[in-house]
């Protein structure tokens, strides 16, 4: 009997209306009864040659509307689980191919083979990256080089890792699990960035990002002011991703003139509000790249450098803010958000990762009367399974 799949379950199979799993499948397809697939109109050709070994994608086999259609359904699922009605959850932001600014890659070293790119799907096998639809063109320009560097490196044997962002001057590169010891490593680290052109490169041999070269200090520009970057420091997937964030947070926002930013990082978003802000942030390289930021701006943002997992704000602390954004890991932000619940703060801008741990914490917000508004989707892990969003919530 033929089955039609009707939706994609969380891990990217496609699911017929009885309940069936099929791999790479899309919404409208058709399961054949000797399980072949019968492609639908929303079943997409995937572009690169690596999928779907690769594991940095999943879902280059949907087209744009299905994948959208995916966003808001793992957004809805997670809510009904936690008995929330799903509220207006608008368009899904997708960012377009070739727009991660930010990767971290795998190497591994086979006698005189080097292989670069991503692991394979639930795995720790290293797919050799010869093509990519997600990175930009400066970062994916940069593999093969980095390949012949990394064997030099690593060894005959060894294995590492490839930290690749774009930053403000160039390409910021953290080469992890190798060591540089001696002139000659030591010429070609400089080498390799005079050529490429680098930002930064650094390298981590387990004890720390150690920066090799820095010929000036390297920014991220956010809400129009350059803040220092952090070796490792968070930064959003994509430009388009981040601006659909800032301005879903903007909207939910309003016209709150004092806002406290929960999770500030590096000023995503306290450097796009306007008013005066308290960012608060836990990691001091962030919280300080922040706070030298805003100062040299002339910024209304108290940077307060807090862990908020063992010191959350309290009632009295938050009742003095128009508005709270809160943005939390992938764990959310359970401590603080039950106290947030109980606050008399009139809005509340929540961005999240986990759309899973985003529906727990909004259940305490309900719970304490705020409403749920509206959601925003966000696929700036364009054909992966990553699901971001930010939603507002209002007393």
């Amino acid at each position: 009997m033929n089955e039609a799949i009707v939706r994609v379950a969380a891990r990217g199979d496609g699911v017929t209306e009885s309940g069936r799993h099929v791999a790479f499948a899309a919404p409208g397809d058709t399961v054949r009864e000797d399980g072949s697939i019968e492609p639908g109109p929303h079943h997409a050709r995937p572009p690169c040659r690596h999928f779907p070994e690769c594991g940095g994608c999943q879902l280059q086999h949907l087209d744009d509307n299905a994948f959208g259609l995916f966003l808001k359904d793992r957004i809805a699922s997670a809510l009904a689980a936690q008995g929330i009605a799903a509220p207006d959850i608008l368009d899904p932001h997708i960012s377009p191919p070739v727009s991660r600014r930010r990767a971290s890659l795998r190497a591994e070293a086979r006698g005189k083979q080097v292989l670069l790119g991503f692991n394979a799907e639930k795995s720790h096998r290293v797919i050799d990256m010869r093509e990519c639809f997600i990175l930009r063109t400066e970062l994916f320009a940069l593999v093969e080089p980095l390949r012949k560097l990394m064997g030099m490196l690593l060894g005959a044997r060894g294995s590492g890792g490839v930290r690749m962002t774009l930053a403000d001057q160039g390409a910021d590169i953290l080469l992890e699990g190798v060591s540089a010891d001696g002139l000659e490593a030591a010429e070609a680290l400089t080498t390799f960035a005079q050529t490429y052109r680098l930002a930064r490169l650094a390298i981590d041999d387990g004890y720390g990002p150690q920066t090799r070269w820095e010929p000036e200090p390297v920014t991220i520009t956010l809400g129009g002011v350059p803040v220092p970057l952090p070796h490792g420091a968070f930064l959003q997937a994509t430009e388009e991703g981040e601006a659909a964030l800032v301005g879903a947070v903007r909207q939910a926002v309003g016209s709150a003139t004092v806002t406290a930013d929960l999770f500030a990082g590096l000023g995503t978003f306290a450097l796009s509000l306007p008013g005066k802000i308290l960012a608060a942030e836990g990691a001091r390289d962030a919280a300080l790249a922040l706070k030298s930021a805003a100062n040299r701006a002339g910024r209304q943002i108290f940077v307060d450098h807090r862990d908020l997992f063992r010191r959350p704000y309290d009632e009295k602390e938050l009742g003095r803010f128009e508005a709270v954004v809160i943005d939390p890991p992938r764990a959310g932000a359970k401590e603080q958000v039950e106290i947030l619940a109980r606050s008399p703060v009139p809005r509340v801008a929540s961005v999240s990762c986990n759309p899973s741990t985003f529906a727990r914490d909004a259940k305490a917000l309900l719970d304490g009367g705020y409403r749920l508004d509206w959601i925003k989707p966000v696929g700036q892990f364009r054909w992966s399974t990553h699901v971001e969003l930010a939603a507002a919530f209002s007393r």
